[in-house]
């Protein structure tokens, strides 16, 4: 939803910053796999129990992360590579987090159960967007892109709400994952 709409408006805004990291060299890839490190860190973080530093340093660097498509296209890259690796890192991402979420959380199974069922409805919503554009539709839409779960996890662990966040993720998540199948699957012609 962020994507598809708040995206395109906040564009504007990040074209010159884009253009500023192409000058001084900054490639996609660069920003892509710095991107994942910092995130990687805020999920060693949050793993070792710091879950307000860790989601904050995590969501720096989803933002990190989020410039390489800005970059790429102000440095006239872009390219199907880079964002099959963007792609891939945004997954590694996640389920780094989440990993360490579980970690810091291991004594509660409740929360465990959680965390994997958040995992698992956040990896079927990409995987449903590329079986969409596999047949030649557009797969995007539905309530909980990349944003959207960056943000709720981010806003979970910022404020101690990690249980309410894991419940409302996971119905959103999945919630999602109904919306792109149906919507692929009445597309799909017979």
């Amino acid at each position: 939803m962020i994507d598809l709409r708040v995206r395109p408006r906040v564009q504007r805004f990040l074209e010159p910053l884009g253009r500023a990291l192409a000058r001084l060299g900054v490639t996609p890839t660069m920003l892509t796999l710095l991107g994942l490190a910092i995130g990687i860190a805020g999920a060693v973080m949050i793993g070792n129990g710091a879950l307000v530093a860790g989601g904050l340093v995590a969501l720096l660097g989803a933002a990190v992360d989020g410039l390489d498509g800005t970059v790429a296209r102000a440095a006239g890259k872009e390219s199907a590579r880079g964002a099959f690796l963007d792609a891939a890192v945004d997954r590694v991402g996640e389920i780094a987090v989440l990993a360490g979420l579980a970690i810091s959380q291991r004594e509660d199974a409740r929360i465990l159960l959680l965390v994997l069922l958040t995992m698992g409805g956040a990896l079927l919503i990409p995987y449903m967007r590329a079986k969409a554009e596999a047949v030649g539709l557009d797969g995007r839409g539905g309530m909980m892109g990349r944003a959207e779960r960056v943000i709720l996890v981010t806003l979970g662990l910022v404020t101690g709400f990690v249980e309410q966040m894991l419940w409302l993720m996971v119905v959103l998540n999945w919630f999602t994952v109904g919306q792109r199948f149906w919507t692929t699957y009445r597309r799909i012609p017979d």
